[in-house]
């Protein structure tokens, strides 16, 4: 029974060691936050939890709540957060892949400890506000303003310069491009091995469900972005296409460095419903 409860774990310590890494911003904590989720586990009966994944989850995440309180308590510094480029074996490659950054695990650490649950969960993972509230201890409404509140701090720390100023600007640049079909200036914004995929709305409304490669996400959007507009999603540097100002399409991108590695379509409504979209000029 034991090695059935190991096994179902190690099925989903990549995940929340990348939880417990983005609300701790420390390695090592993320580790011990792991070990103590690992032996309330093993201690609960659940065999009556339908998404295995999802409780522990939020076991993770009481224990993060826990040790951040417990930080701000003692009023101690972090200890120096690692640069993604020196993560050392495969497991510590694991808890940084697909990080959401060095600069951005700086700003979370200047918020409470709610707030960066609330932040972190909802919009790096979808966690659902009714979800995280029990843990906070709010009402849904209340753990909703709790992200809203640390989502406005994060854009606050969009600094002239700054990774988020700068990933504005390449997709700005990248939008200009598509409507001007400016093919190698989009390839130039784009890593070798960038990707743009569709959501099932987006594929029926004539995306592709995935395109790989620079020149044919270049080929495929190519001409394609004249009626969009740069927009903040969750906070972070998108477009939206929004017909009389109700938005249809969102276009989130992801980057290495300033160079974008990756775009998605999304248009599902309820998905487009759950973003924090603010439409730039």
């Amino acid at each position: 029974m034991q090695e059935q409860l190991a096994a179902r774990f190690e099925a989903d310590r990549d995940h929340l060691r990348a939880v417990a890494y983005r609300m701790l911003g420390s390695a090592s904590e993320a580790e011990d936050a792991l070990q103590e989720a690992w032996l309330r586990f093993a201690r609960s009966d659940t065999g009556e939890v339908e998404n295995l994944t999802g409780w522990l989850t939020t076991v993770v995440a009481r224990v993060c709540l826990t040790m951040l309180r417990a930080r701000s308590r003692r009023e101690e510094p972090v200890e120096s957060l690692p640069e993604p480029a020196a993560a050392g074996g495969p497991e510590d490659e694991t808890v940084l892949a697909d990080s959401v950054g060095l600069a951005l695990l700086v700003v979370l650490d200047t918020l409470a400890p709610a707030e960066r649950l609330a932040f972190v969960l909802h919009d790096l993972f979808a966690v659902p506000f009714d979800e995280i509230a029990p843990v906070v201890g709010r009402t849904p409404a209340a753990t909703r303003q709790l992200a809203s509140r640390a989502r406005r701090r994060v854009r606050g720390a969009d600094t002239p310069g700054g990774p988020v100023a700068r990933r504005r600007e390449v997709v700005r640049a990248f939008l200009a491009a598509s409507r001007g079909g400016d093919f190698t200036g989009l390839v130039a914004l784009l890593d070798p091995d960038a990707t743009l995929r569709s959501d099932d709305v987006a594929v029926r409304m004539g995306g592709n469900r995935e395109v790989v490669g620079a020149d044919a996400v270049a080929r495929d959007f190519s001409g394609r972005a004249r009626d969009a507009r740069p927009a903040l999603l969750d906070g972070l540097p998108g477009a939206v296409w929004a017909p009389r100002g109700k938005v249809r399409v969102a276009v989130r991108f992801t980057f290495d460095g300033d160079t974008v590695t990756g775009l998605e379509l999304l248009a599902d409504p309820d998905t487009v419903a759950r973003l924090d979209i603010g439409i730039e000029d």
